[in-house]
C-alpha cells in the first residue's frame, strides 16, 4: 500500500534513484512537492494504526509493521521546514511502543477540550443546520419535531472527548437515520472489529465493569498496557465515554454514551464474545444473560439466543 502511493506521488513529483526505501521516497516527494509548488506540504494520514491493529497477537508482524511505519512518519519530522501542516488520526495511540516516538514536533489533540467537538455534530449544529431532517424524519415516524430531537439525543448523542467537553452527536449513524428516516444502529451494523474481540477475549474482561469503568487520566492516552487492560481502547474507539472526571484523583468515570452504543454492544459485540471458550462465564447462559440485561432494557431479544445456547 505504501509502495503504490508512493509511486503515485513520484508520478507527479518524480523521485531519484538513491531512494530505495519508504522513507527516503516520502522524504523525496514532499520536498520536491514543496520547491515545485512553492508552497508548504500539507499532510493527511488517516487511520495510521490499521496495520498494528490488525497485527494484534501476531507480535513479529506488529513488530515488523511498527519499525516501517516508525522510519516512514519520521520523516514528518526531518521534513519540518517544507510542512504546513500535518493531521494523523487513528483509533489508538501506541506510545512507549510509539511509531511516533522520535516526533516531538507533534500536538496530542485526542483529549484536547479546545478541539472536543471536532469529530462530531453539536446540538447547536445538529438544529441549525438539519431543522427540515428532523421534521421529515418525525414526519415519518409520526413525532413531533421535539419529540424526534429528544429520540435523536438518547440514540446518538453523548460523547465527551474532554472533561469539559460538551454532548457529541455521533455523525455516521446521524447521517443515516437522516438518510434512511429510521433510527437504528448503523455504526455497529458496519461490522464488530476483530481486534476488539480478540482483545478482549486475551484480556478475559469483565463486562460487569463496562457500566461504570474508571480510569486514570493518563491512561487513556495510552496503549502499553493493552495486553492487560482493553479500557483505553474500549473508550478510543468509542464504545465507553467520559461521564465524569475527578481533579483531585485524576481520574475518569466511563460509560456507554448512548442507546446505541448500548445496545449494539449487547446485540452485536457480547455474542462474539461469549463464543470465545476462554471467557471465564461463557459457559454459564443464565449470567450471561443477566450482564445482557443490566445493559439495555430494549436487547430483551437475546434471551432467546441465550436460551438456544443453553
Amino acid at each position: 500500500m505504501l509502495n503504490d502511493t508512493l509511486c503515485n506521488w513520484e508520478s507527479q513529483y518524480e523521485t531519484r534513484p538513491s531512494e530505495t526505501t519508504h522513507s527516503l521516497r516520502f522524504q523525496g516527494v514532499i520536498q520536491r512537492a514543496a520547491e515545485k509548488c512553492g508552497q508548504q506540504v500539507v499532510v493527511l494520514i488517516d487511520e495510521y494504526d490499521k496495520p498494528m491493529l490488525q497485527a494484534i497477537g501476531n507480535e513479529p508482524l506488529q513488530t515488523e509493521y511498527r519499525n516501517t511505519l516508525k522510519a516512514f512518519y519520521g520523516v514528518l519530522k526531518s521534513c519540518d521546514k517544507y510542512l504546513r501542516f500535518a493531521m494523523l488520526t487513528g483509533v489508538t495511540k501506541f506510545s512507549k511502543i510509539s511509531v511516533f516516538s522520535d516526533l516531538n514536533n507533534l500536538m496530542d489533540i485526542s483529549l484536547s477540550s479546545r478541539f472536543a467537538s471536532m469529530c462530531g455534530i453539536t446540538e447547536q449544529e445538529l438544529h441549525h443546520y438539519f431543522k427540515e431532517d428532523i421534521r421529515l424524519l418525525g414526519e415519518s415516524q409520526g413525532m413531533s419535531p421535539e419529540d424526534t430531537s429528544r429520540e435523536l439525543k438518547q440514540w446518538y448523542d453523548g460523547y465527551h472527548f474532554s472533561d469539559k467537553s460538551e454532548d457529541i452527536y455521533n455523525p455516521f449513524s446521524l447521517l443515516n437515520t437522516f438518510a434512511q428516516r429510521q433510527f437504528g444502529s448503523y455504526w455497529f451494523e458496519t461490522g464488530t472489529p476483530t481486534f476488539l474481540v480478540e482483545l478482549l477475549k486475551h484480556c478475559r474482561y469483565d463486562l460487569n465493569r463496562l457500566t461504570q469503568e474508571m480510569a486514570m487520566a493518563d491512561s487513556l492516552n495510552g496503549m502499553d498496557s493493552m495486553e492487560e487492560n482493553p479500557v483505553p481502547i474500549l473508550y478510543q474507539s468509542g464504545y465507553l465515554t467520559i461521564k465524569d472526571f475527578d481533579r483531585e484523583f485524576r481520574y475518569y468515570t466511563l460509560g456507554f454514551p448512548n442507546k446505541e452504543v448500548e445496545e449494539g454492544f449487547t446485540k452485536f459485540l457480547l455474542p462474539h464474545y461469549a463464543h470465545l471458550s476462554s471467557v471465564p462465564f461463557a459457559s454459564d447462559s443464565r449470567k450471561l444473560f443477566k450482564i445482557g440485561v443490566n445493559f439495555s432494557n430494549a436487547t430483551r431479544g437475546i434471551e432467546k439466543w441465550l436460551i438456544e445456547e443453553k
